[in-house]
């Protein structure tokens, strides 16, 4: 009993300390795999069209989900845990009348328990586990301890939606601050700077004295809008960071872009980082998201691997590596160095005191390597 307790408690605190949806759902699943000893493990959250919003599985290699196909429809046993708030401990599921079918891929499940995740009287999901290894299937003592773990998972899922929606609250404040900032300080100087142009064209022929002087204006608006548009930028921090740090945000982007992408996109990060400040996060964040964009949009690539690592020297270093058509780094046009972001990537190291390396050649992918200082 004891070492059940300290299992649970252990599997109360890794649920806990995740902040986004995607990780809570995921770290839920492979707890109570865990916990209970089971050969597979999911949970399911619903939609409002028949569907899952979300389905994690535990216990099922990459291939056999591909394998089994798209994500299931709420029927049979699925369905009856999102319809009852009522635990379901079967012998045999296959057995159970309310069986509906999988997937010819899908591995065979024999015993069976599934939990509800309640917020009130709301069904926020269900976890299902089957196959418990040991033989004897699922016992009270498991459906006890699944019922208490659903119920600190439905507080962190309820918790990571909050937090989810204030950070896109947050975003959605910091583009209208941003809006309105290019608004007051920019597009007025930029039309006053168009209507003096306007002006001094239609002075060249008879005053171009006057012509001369109205150009000058032009040039002083544009230059004067010009240093508040690079003050702006130079002041703008991303929301994300402010609110998740580098590790989360990046850790959001990564988990984002492997969703919606054919490739596998991953990340590797250490066991601490030292202080970085605003600038230097920021940094790393830009030729992170750039060397991303370019992997996947230009290079096509099927696997990228992006990592940061640590030295004695308090140097971070951030390496992001894919496996697409690679160039030659020597040979490139100008212009496609632009579309790269070559430049700015370039820049950004420099400007917070790093060095930027790109290494590439066709067929063979590319490595985009950061070294910033730490502290």
């Amino acid at each position: 009993m004891e070492k059940s307790l300290e299992q649970l408690s252990a599997a109360v605190l890794a649920v806990t300390r995740h902040r986004s949806v995607r990780e809570v759902l995921q770290t839920i699943v492979s707890t109570a795999r865990e916990l209970l000893a089971a050969e597979y493990a999911a949970l399911g959250v619903p939609d409002d069209a028949g569907g899952f919003a979300e389905f994690v599985v535990d216990g099922v290699s990459d291939e056999q989900w591909e394998a089994i196909g798209p994500l299931p429809r709420q029927h049979g046993i699925l369905a009856v845990m999102l319809r009852e708030a009522t635990p379901q401990r079967l012998p045999d599921v296959r057995a159970d009348p309310r069986f509906g079918w999988w997937p010819a891929a899908h591995p065979v499940l024999v015993d069976f328990l599934g939990m509800p995740i309640l917020d009130g009287e709301e069904i926020l999901g269900a976890l299902y586990l089957a196959n418990r290894y040991g033989g004897g299937g699922f016992t009270d003592a498991d459906e006890r301890l699944l019922r208490v773990l659903a119920g600190h998972a439905a507080i962190a899922l309820t918790n990571a939606r909050l937090y989810e929606g204030a950070r896109e609250l947050a975003l959605a404040e910091e583009r209208a601050r941003i809006a309105q900032e290019l608004h007051d300080a920019v597009t007025q100087k930029l039309f006053s700077a168009r209507l003096t142009a306007e002006a001094a064209a239609a002075l060249v022929e008879v005053d171009p004295a006057r012509a001369r002087a109205e150009l000058a204006e032009v040039a002083r608006l544009t230059a004067e809008a010009g240093g508040e548009l690079r003050g702006i930028v130079s002041a703008l921090r991303p929301a994300e960071l402010a609110v998740d740090g580098l590790v989360g945000t990046l850790r959001a982007r990564v988990a984002l872009l492997d969703r919606v992408h054919g490739a596998t996109v991953t990340l590797d990060l250490p066991a601490e980082l030292p202080p970085l400040s605003g600038p230097v996060e920021e940094t790393l964040l830009r030729v992170a998201e750039e060397a991303l964009h370019n992997a996947l949009r230009h290079a096509a690539a099927t696997e990228v691997r992006m990592s940061l690592a640590t030295a004695a020297d308090r140097t971070v270093t951030l390496t992001v590596t894919d496996d697409g058509a690679g160039f030659d780094v020597d040979t490139l046009p100008q212009a496609a160095a632009r579309r790269l972001g070559l430049a700015s990537m370039r820049e950004r190291a420099r400007t917070a005191g790093g060095t930027l390396r790109m290494t590439s050649a066709r067929g063979q992918g590319t490595t985009v390597r950061l070294v910033v200082p730490g502290g």
